[in-house]
């Protein structure tokens, strides 16, 4: 749950709610029935899609895409490899993939889209969940104001560019005060919770399975009272 003040742009979304409050699509348009989400002009757009159960295709994009699926299962079959996709589950579609998708039942989607000329994989990137984590660099020390948390992590994708991964991160619990991220991010947690608040004194706190995103240039700060597990998808500039 979040509480943000009126008339701020939110430096943290719920995209389960955003997505709840979007229509299901009239057709079966994958691309052009998204609904986005107000971002700032940039290589990054996040959207949400509701389908009725159809098929279609989609043409190789210049993007790469990860996708959550919210509620319902699709399948996707690409180069002859076919995944389905529980809710829950995501994956990467890197960018000049084509595939063809299809749904048995009502579909809720959340995509993260970044612009690439090319993609780092040739076929489709499913999220590990259970991937075998690898110890990460903790948070700056001059950040935190709990003892140094043991962060692990799993990296599924990262583009060419090296500016979009995706994977999964746990961590131990620990409190830092507000950083600016430089970055957006994508989070489905798998375990815990985490509270933020930001520079305007807007406060959320997210929980097993919430999907959500923090804004590039949010001031955030971050506060885990318990292990924490989660999905990412960080778009981050090099410059």
């Amino acid at each position: 749950m979040s509480s943000q003040s009126p008339g701020l742009v939110p430096a943290f979304v719920d995209l389960r709610r955003f997505a709840a409050e979007v229509p299901f699509a009239l057709g079966n348009d994958w691309l052009a029935d998204r609904h986005p989400l107000a971002l700032p002009d940039g290589p990054v757009a996040v959207a949400a899609l509701r389908l009725p159960a159809c098929a279609g295709e989609v043409p190789a994009q210049a993007a790469d895409e990860f996708l959550i699926v919210l509620a319902g299962t699709l399948t996707l079959v690409a180069h002859g490899q076919t995944r389905q996709v529980a809710a829950g589950a995501s994956l990467v579609v890197p960018s000049g993939v084509a595939l063809a998708w299809r749904t048995a039942q009502p579909t809720t989607l959340v995509f993260m889209r970044v612009a690439a000329a090319q993609g780092a994989a040739d076929a489709l990137v499913s999220i590990d969940e259970e991937a075998h984590l690898q110890p990460s660099g903790p948070p700056l020390a001059e950040l935190l104001l709990s003892p140094t948390p043991q962060c692990r992590n799993f990296t599924d994708y990262r583009s060419l560019d090296g500016e979009f991964v995706c994977g999964t991160w746990d961590s131990t619990p620990y409190t830092r005060r507000a950083m600016r991220y430089r970055h957006y991010e994508l989070m489905h947690l798998l375990e815990g919770s985490v509270g933020f608040i930001d520079g305007h004194g807007n406060v959320a706190t997210f929980s097993r399975g919430d999907v959500f995103l923090v804004r590039r240039d949010a001031d955030c700060s971050w506060d885990s009272q318990v292990h924490v597990k989660k999905v990412y998808a960080i778009h981050r500039p090099a410059a």
